[in-house]
């Protein structure tokens, strides 16, 4: 069945960038842009994860909100394992959160745009889903608040300029947050293009009715 073949692909998709971006998100960015110390401000997984959010939506036009779901929801377990595997479990208990809670916005607010015009539907899901998304998983994963989900990471915790550039300070996952949701939010604008391109290709199947 066509709708099967597509939801393992998608779901095969979505699970390598989930372990992908939770392996990248432990390595700051390295150097300097303007004085500003790149470390201070962002890590790597900030640049892979929106594809997550594109990988959603495609899914979501092609065969409806049940069948994104299902992708979200594979994406997810695989996703959670492999991050058990590859980084430590308060990365993964943060991400899976996270990703589970982002997607599944994301999926709701496409919904209700999906008649709108073609780029408001994954513009808006996407935006909402990664704010979401990237408060969620920086406060699980780094605030010593919730330090009982994993030990605390000390560079994390460490108190350095906001954004690598202000004079008032705050601990380094504060501006790493920061820098993550302004890259996250380009790059999601950026993937407008490959989504405009797909739209062609990955037609809403007629079995799949669209929401009301």
């Amino acid at each position: 069945m066509l709708s099967s073949r597509y939801t393992f692909i998608y779901a095969l998709l979505m699970a390598a960038i989930v372990g992908a971006s939770n392996f990248l998100v432990q390595f700051p960015v390295t150097g300097t842009l303007w004085g500003i110390a790149l470390g201070d401000l962002l890590t790597w997984g900030a640049f892979t994860y929106p594809v997550a959010f594109l990988i959603t939506d495609l899914t979501n036009r092609q065969f409806g909100p049940s069948i994104a779901r299902r992708v979200v929801l594979v994406g997810f377990v695989v996703g959670v394992a492999l991050s058990f595997w590859i980084s430590v479990p308060r990365i993964a208990i943060a991400s899976g959160t996270a990703f589970l809670v982002g997607q599944l916005l994301d999926i709701s607010v496409f919904n209700e745009l999906r008649r709108k015009t073609w780029w408001k539907a994954p513009l808006a899901a996407s935006l909402i889903g990664t704010v979401v998304d990237t408060i969620l998983f920086f406060s699980l994963a780094f605030a010593p608040l919730f330090a009982f989900i994993g030990p605390n990471e000390n560079f994390a915790i460490q108190s350095a300029p906001i954004l690598g550039a202000f004079a008032a300070e705050a601990p380094r996952w504060i501006s790493w947050a920061l820098g993550d949701l302004v890259v996250k939010i380009l790059v999601g604008v950026v993937l407008l293009l490959p989504y405009g391109a797909l739209m062609n290709v990955l037609k809403p199947m007629p079995q799949v009715a669209p929401a009301s």
